[in-house]
């Protein structure tokens, strides 16, 4: 069993109040649930649908325990399943007969644990970990973790306004921190994705779908099914359950995905379901399903749900997207039939899903890693612009959340901090100045000014300004050896204003790669895994700012002087950012615009 699989690992380490108690997070709600034959499918494994319906139940629970009101399901973000209840982590135990082993099927237990990550105004996000347990063994291991947004429905007195979660724990204080990230991801999301498809298509424009022998025609896959909304479907509120119509969505999809591949499918990733409108008891749900393309090793399946009453026209409800692999005998993926699309929208949706398999892609690449697994430099390009950025924001705040930082020197009120984990170390530089914070984040984020105050930055220049938030850059750094090659480096910088009173402004910046900016000789190219800026406003006068960076073989040369006591450049450099901004606290700033 890797770490990652630890329950240990995945959740909070326990936290002892000043009154002697275990510290339990208010909002935390568990569900343990043994597989039995009904939630089976005909594999022994429990239905995904099943699944979805427990954690979607055990999610609202937790929201409603927050807020002290009725919750709906408003959105469940990407769900990556990685393992199945039963198939992945197979586990034996010796039969009566000592030369046979049976496999434990039926009879695993599931564990849900939910909790509210952060509260908006009327919505909140939950998190949500599923855990798989052999009872025989007492092996456990993680099946998927989500993310689910839940609103909360009116009262007479009006729309509610949600208490603020207060985290306790270093966990909470991350999960906290990284839920308004995910949350402007959400927001954006419908936008980029129809920025992305148009940007993908438009390559794929000209290519025709290939001709394959003994494809299978995409008609052969269509299903379409109707339920009819009855009261063992519906919620407390009389709304039909979000779980349920994930459940009814994932049945559909799957029998589209079968008839392509004539075996049973294993579903392996769900895109972000977003409800479009509630469904009541009385409802008829029509759910339609259709492989829209199939790659060597996986097939995407379009699904949506729509509903109406009597004569009424159809209700938008749902849409989704889903991936699924056929397994062989010794788990692994089978190769699958090619489709021949359908004219005019069989082929739009065909040349759509090989967009989305790369935003899929460029979505595990990035951000479903652990952070300390991630390339240094990734490519980028528009299509993966909104993972790269999330990964960039996310790694300077998780490294903002650390806490077993080490005090390494101090003067004058700049104090330098080293941290090292993992084989890796990490080290930040903390002061504080008397500017406006908002004004000290416009001054910072702008790279091209860094060179007034820091002379590690020679030159900077704006290779592109991919949106208000997102800017690319080429800096180059002095060598640190006399008569040796300077440093260049392609960064992105990413920044960020508060979402709400206990967020700090960020810059984050990170390497990239591009094809149009390759390293060059008269410069090596250096690399950035995680930098940038917190900016804490304390006071309206006075800020808070710290710098982190987790030091690559190309920064550690710069500090490792003043880590090691032998210096103060850093000392010099932040006492220069201060004086530089004292001087433009009064300053108009404007972001910088793109030279390409």
């Amino acid at each position: 069993m890797s770490k990652e699989d630890n329950i240990d690992n995945m959740l909070d380490p326990l936290f002892i109040q000043e009154s002697g108690e275990v510290y339990r997070n208010p909002t935390q709600v568990q569900m343990s649930q043994i597989v039995l034959p009904c939630h089976a499918n005909h594999c022994g494994e429990l239905s995904v649908g099943q699944l979805l319906k427990w954690m979607d139940s055990t999610a609202c629970l937790s929201a409603e325990r927050h807020s002290g009101v009725s919750c709906v399901t408003a959105s469940v973000d990407d769900i990556n399943f990685e393992h199945t209840i039963d198939s992945m982590c197979r586990h034996v135990v010796p039969s009566v007969d000592s030369k046979k082993t049976v496999a434990l099927r039926v009879g695993k237990v599931v564990n849900i644990t939910a909790k509210v990550n952060r509260a908006f105004t009327s919505s909140m996000e939950v998190g949500i970990l599923v855990m798989c347990e052999d009872l025989y063994t007492s092996h456990q291991w993680k099946v998927c973790r989500a993310f689910a947004t839940f609103v909360a429905r009116r009262t007479e007195a009006g729309k509610v306004q949600l208490k603020q979660v207060i985290p306790h724990t270093q966990m909470e204080q991350m999960e906290y921190s990284l839920a308004a990230e995910r949350r402007r991801m959400r927001l954006i999301h419908a936008e980029i994705i129809t920025d992305l498809l148009s940007c993908s298509t438009a390559q794929l424009g000209e290519c025709q779908t290939q001709e394959y022998k003994d494809a299978v025609p995409a008609e052969r896959t269509r299903v379409e099914s109707v339920e009819l909304v009855l009261p063992p479907h519906a919620n407390h509120q009389v709304s039909t359950f979000g779980g349920q119509i994930m459940a009814w969505m994932e049945n559909v999809a799957t029998i589209a995905a079968s008839r392509l591949c004539n075996a049973h499918p294993t579903l392996r990733t769900i895109d972000m379901f977003h409800f479009r409108g509630p469904s009541h008891i009385g409802d008829r749900l029509v759910l339609k399903a259709i492989v829209n393309n199939s790659f060597k090793h996986s097939m995407e399946v379009g699904v949506c749900a729509e509903a109406y009453k009597g004569g009424e026209p159809l209700r938008h409800i749902n849409s989704a997207f889903m991936t699924f692999e056929v397994l062989d005998g010794e788990r692994k993926a089978c190769t699958l039939p090619r489709i021949r699309p359908e004219p005019i929208d069989g082929k739009r949706r065909y040349k759509e899903a090989i967009a989305r398999k790369k935003i899929r892609l460029d979505r595990k690449y990035i951000v479903s890693c652990k952070h300390t697994e991630v390339p240094v430099s990734v490519p980028w390009d528009p299509s993966n612009q909104m993972y790269l950025s999330y990964n960039n924001v996310s790694a300077l705040k998780l490294m903002d959340t650390r806490n077993n930082w080490v005090l390494t020197s101090e003067k004058n009120k700049v104090r330098l901090y080293t941290l090292e984990e993992n084989h890796m170390l990490f080290f930040k530089v903390v002061m504080c100045v008397s500017v406006p914070a908002e004004q000290t984040f416009h001054l910072l984020s702008d790279l091209r000014r860094r060179k007034e105050w820091d002379r590690h930055y020679e030159e900077c220049e704006v290779i592109n300004q991919a949106d208000e938030d997102d800017t690319l850059y080429r800096i180059t750094a002095p060598s640190v050896r006399k008569g040796g090659k300077g440093q260049d480096f392609i960064l992105l910088a990413s920044r960020r204003k508060p979402c709400g009173p206990r967020d700090p402004y960020l810059i984050a910046l990170r390497s990239v790669t591009l094809p149009t900016h390759p390293p060059t000789e008269e410069c090596t190219r250096g690399e950035v895994l995680c930098a940038g800026f917190t900016i804490w406003e304390e006071s309206p006068s006075d800020t808070k700012i710290t710098y982190y960076n987790q030091a690559t073989p190309g920064v550690i040369p710069y500090i490792s002087t003043d880590i090691a006591g032998l210096s103060s450049s850093f000392y010099s450099s932040f006492a220069a950012c201060s004086q530089f901004l004292e001087a433009n606290k009064d300053n108009v700033v404007t972001l910088p615009k793109s030279s390409l």
